[in-house]
């Protein structure tokens, strides 16, 4: 019998049967289940993924940094480098549009024996980012895709690099499988495809048909990207494109326990209730504890409505959740809240974080006059910030 924590859409999804799905191999590192964190800029810190390592295994990546201020030294982008006591293995998404900087900044990261895992940003579609040539435009310029990839691969070393994208800036301009088969040809452990395209941001449904045809045009491992919401979406997305893994972005905020529920469906067993409130307050005291409690709950108001989604909490409780300043004001605004209220199905699939419509690109004049140009443009990576 089913149990009441599962929505709608996914009723009739078989849990995986015994070798049905194979551990993904990354380099050396080999994760079970086959589920990757998104990096997400103001939310994959440490506190967030210990939370969501405690949960389940996979590989859980920082949020991105930037190569160039890494390079000269930014005391802001080596905190946000840094991996919590005891954290295996640290992850760490790099976001370069130099090769210069981008071999600089892996030579950094590897000999000081800071990460087990590197992967690259090619995806992001913020117009400060993609009108100065970084981001999702790099993939139109594949000779500077190839250069910005061989210079991360090149200083490596022995600790594997990944890389991530979209389908293209637009429909017009699709570029994943150019990008797929310059991460194969560089030696790269693997890639990551969001299944949209940077015009599409976050908005509409994941074309998973593209995984497919990636899976089918590289030797790679390639993980998917795009509207995992819950535990069975990830078997549906790998039964129908065959893609080694999937990458969970959204579908996790204020639900770190969907890393449970993947293990669970993973191993052919049922997702049990989650712990709903309790959790929340843990989150919230592990960030106070990590950045200060002031700062760590202006950066937990966002997380609070995400935990609440869809539970019975008035718009008094709502609204109070945007001014908290600590931690035992959170648990106050809570100590009339039914927190025996089960978690409701049908918020499963409410679109947590960037919801935001379509766009037009921004790229630099004439950025498509030349494509085999392998030059950075001059301040190209000014803009992109750490974790932007």
């Amino acid at each position: 019998m089913h149990s009441v924590y599962r929505s709608v859409l996914n009723r009739d999804v078989k849990f995986a049967e015994p070798g049905e799905f194979a551990p993904v191999s990354i380099g050396g590192l080999s994760v079970w289940p086959p589920v990757v964190l998104a990096p997400m800029a103001g939310v994959t810190n440490y506190p967030f993924r210990f939370i969501c390592k405690e949960f389940g295994a996979g590989l859980f990546v920082s949020e991105m940094i930037n190569a160039r201020p890494l390079v000269e030294g930014s005391d802001k982008t080596l905190r946000l480098a840094d991996f919590g006591p005891g954290e295996l293995p640290r992850s760490l998404q790099l976001y370069g549009t130099d090769p210069y900087y981008v071999a600089e900044a892996v030579k950094r990261l590897v000999n000081e024996g800071r990460v087990d895992h590197l992967d690259m940003n090619f995806g992001c579609p913020v117009p400060k980012v993609t009108r100065r040539g970084g981001g999702a435009a790099i993939p139109l310029k594949p000779s500077l895709l190839r250069n910005i990839v061989r210079a991360a691969v090149q200083n490596a070393q022995a600790v594997p690099v990944t890389i991530k994208f979209r389908m293209g800036i637009n429909l017009e301009y699709l570029t994943f499988l150019t990008a797929g088969r310059v991460a194969e040809d560089e030696g790269c452990a693997a890639v990551g495809l969001h299944a949209r395209t940077a015009a599409q941001l976050y908005h509409g449904h994941a074309s998973w048909d593209a995984i497919a045809e990636l899976k089918q045009a590289v030797k790679i491992p390639v993980l998917g990207n795009g509207d995992i919401w819950e535990a069975e979406d990830a078997l549906r997305m790998m039964r129908q494109t065959r893609c080694d893994g999937v990458i969970v972005g959204r579908g996790c905020l204020g639900r770190p326990w969907l890393f449970r529920d993947l293990a669970d469906v993973f191993n052919g067993r049922e997702p049990v209730d989650p712990p709903k409130f309790e959790i929340m307050f843990r989150h919230a005291r592990i960030l106070a504890d990590w950045f200060g409690e002031r700062l760590a709950m202006h950066s937990f108001r966002r997380h609070a409505s995400w935990y609440t989604k869809g539970f019975r909490v008035s718009s008094n409780i709502r609204a109070a959740l945007m001014r908290v300043e600590r931690v035992c004001q959170l648990e106050q605004l809570f100590s009339d809240v039914d927190r025996s209220q089960p978690f409701p199905p049908s918020a499963m699939r409410v679109v947590r974080g960037k919801a935001t419509g379509t766009q037009k690109v921004s790229l630099p004049a004439g950025y498509l006059d030349n494509i085999e140009d392998d030059a950075p443009l001059a301040g190209s990576d000014e803009d992109a910030g750490d974790g932007g």
